[in-house]
């Protein structure tokens, strides 16, 4: 989970970025500041991946924020009503330069830009995973699903399901998306195991997988499910 912190010194500001950030899955607002100095020890307190930061605050300017943070340092993508400051801001690193008021399409591509800039670990060749007491290596061409359940991890076979602790956003950020799609917060499956997708009312669907196994595609996912599969 991406956790982000929110720094403007207007309320409503700061409300409008919670209730944008609130509809995107594998993100979470784990707290606000009001002024440039309470940003510097939230920061410091809270570790947040992405920093959400105005300009113009109380205490010190958001440009002065970024430049005092150590590394490693979260990134930085500042939401302000000034064009003036974009310049200085790139300078020192930021991801994006977003002016109020903010969209959620542009608050999303500012997002997806923190995740190309975080390094990339290799794709995985195998899980390790539990079945009973034991642990039991799988290879990654044998998986044809991940789901969530319970707060814990499945991972389904074409026999057989086993258990782990690895969350679906560690698991799509760690597989990428060559092989693998999320259909759901709670399912992320290997897109050669779908057999067929058929809509449901109101724009989700639901896919059969070779096996037989039915699962729920999001509204949200739906036809970028139906692109991917035409590729």
């Amino acid at each position: 989970m991406t956790k982000v912190l929110i720094v403007d010194d207007e309320l409503p500001a700061r409300e409008r970025l919670r209730r944008l950030l609130g509809g995107l899955e594998g993100v979470s607002v784990c707290g606000e500041a009001d002024d440039g100095l309470t940003a510097i020890a939230r920061i410091s307190e809270l570790r947040p991946d992405i920093v959400l930061l105005d300009v113009e605050m109380p205490g010190c300017r958001g440009t002065e924020v970024a430049a005092s943070l150590p590394e490693p340092r979260p990134h930085i993508i500042f939401c302000t009503a000034y064009d003036r400051y974009a310049v200085e801001a790139f300078e020192l690193r930021a991801i994006d330069y977003l002016l109020k008021p903010v969209s959620r399409a542009r608050l999303e591509q500012a997002l997806a830009k923190t995740r190309a800039a975080a390094p990339k670990l290799p794709a995985p060749q195998r899980f390790l995973a539990r079945a009973g007491e034991r642990y039991v290596v799988i290879p990654v061409a044998d998986i044809i699903a991940f789901l969530s359940e319970s707060s814990l991890t499945k991972l389904c076979t074409r026999d057989r399901e086993y258990w782990m602790d690895p969350t679906l956003n560690d698991l799509e950020e760690r597989l990428g998306e060559a092989h693998f799609f999320r259909v759901s917060r709670s399912a992320l499956v290997r897109l050669d195991e779908i057999k067929e997708v058929a809509p449901l009312p109101g724009g989700s669907g639901q896919l059969t997988l070779k096996t037989g196994r039915r699962e729920e595609v999001s509204r949200r996912r739906f036809r970028e499910l139906l692109d991917r599969l035409a590729m």
